[in-house]
């Protein structure tokens, strides 16, 4: 089938992106879904920060690309075999395809998916197949198994989690990744208890996330930090008890706020100087928990001796920890219960062809989530 998709076509252009314009809408062609794949109507895609750190280049990825990767949608076709989903159901697709038999799977760990990481290296599905067909005869590569700023596409059965159909696809999407990531950070690795003093560096889509679940697990101190003052205020609404202007003077301002350092920290920014600043942000005994990607040339400088004399932790955070079919159905309650009320995420939706001016909007903070809808 022909599908409108947009293309990634070459990363580092300068910003603003309506001008130099890197990604391009074109007629691709999507190959039928193979065993163990699915056609899915996309409902709604949104705009992360990930997406951001391919087109700006410091996370490198195969182009040409299809980008998206927090997205929901309708499954309208099974390939061979495939008898695990139902056409008509409605999904959220994760950017790990889980292979469900490797070591990392089978201990627990699927954000660690050995097959499935291969995978979104290369910019292929789950399987290794790429299904998307250029005019010209090139293959675009996929954007971590999802691809989700198109009308349709394939993904492997590995990268969908059913949801209830009345799930509006606008707030579906923020499932697939902000609050996988965010939430996920603050109740698994994080493992924010009641009473716990937090602080919450960087309140973009998966920051903001990240403190509701924080005022969920019934945290008595939740700090806000950021450059960004409208934020800061939407962070206090959110359930902040106070908040930091992001900066050299926030790592003491966090700890005055918090008598003497957080118990749990949690860097949702994706540079290793405001990591440095959320570690140090971070009390004796407690627990500093990162979710960003800096490049990969960036280093990480910490005094060595606080692992040991203060007993702190250092932790990684990759889709928040999550199992996307345990916790996705987890979550989805939360927030239909009140306790993770995610739709205060949007900044509104947009079209297709508006993705290049969405992400300017994106990188200069003005918005927190934008939805693609179709």
């Amino acid at each position: 089938m022909t599908v409108r998709a947009a293309v990634l076509l070459e990363t580092g252009r300068p910003a603003p992106y309506a001008d130099s314009r890197p990604i391009e809408v074109q007629d691709l062609v999507l190959d039928p879904p193979g065993p163990g794949e699915m056609l899915v109507r996309v409902g709604a895609t949104g705009l992360c920060h990930s997406d951001l750190s391919v087109l700006n280049g410091s996370r490198p990825r195969p182009l040409p690309m299809v980008l998206g990767h927090e997205a929901a949608g309708e499954v309208v076709e099974l390939g061979p075999g495939t008898a695990e989903f139902s056409v008509g159901d409605h999904v959220v697709m994760s950017f790990v395809p889980a292979c469900g038999s490797c070591r990392k799977c089978v201990a627990g760990r699927q954000a660690l998916c050995e097959p499935g990481a291969a995978a979104n290296r290369a910019g292929t599905l789950l399987s290794g197949a790429t299904r998307w067909r250029a005019p010209d005869g090139g293959r675009p590569n996929h954007h971590l198994g999802v691809s989700g700023f198109a009308e349709h596409t394939v993904v492997s059965t590995a990268s969908a989690t059913r949801v209830d159909a009345d799930l509006p696809p606008e707030i579906a999407a923020l499932f697939g990744c902000a609050v996988l990531t965010g939430a996920g950070a603050a109740f698994h690795s994080a493992q924010v208890a009641p009473g716990d003093r937090v602080a919450v560096f960087g309140l973009g889509g998966v920051g903001l996330a990240a403190l509701l679940a924080v005022k969920a697990a019934g945290a008595s101190t939740i700090v806000a930090v950021d450059v960004v003052a409208h934020k800061r205020e939407l962070a206090r609404k959110l359930g902040a008890t106070h908040e930091v202007a992001g900066g050299p003077d926030a790592v003491e301002a966090v700890r005055d706020l918090t008598g003497g350092g957080a118990d749990k920290v949690i860097d949702t920014t994706g540079s290793e100087h405001v990591l440095a600043q959320a570690y140090a942000a971070t009390g004796a005994g407690g627990t500093t928990v990162t979710v960003g990607l800096p490049h990969p040339d960036r280093r990480l400088v910490l005094p060595a001796l606080s692992l040991v004399a203060e007993e702190r932790t250092l932790k990684g955070s990759y889709l928040g920890s999550c199992v996307p079919r345990r916790d996705i159905p987890r979550f989805v309650a939360l927030y239909r219960s009140g306790q993770l009320p995610v739709q205060e995420l949007l900044s509104g939706t947009l079209a297709l062809d508006e993705l290049n001016a969405g992400f300017d909007r994106l990188a200069c903070g003005d918005a927190i989530r934008q939805v693609v809808t179709f």
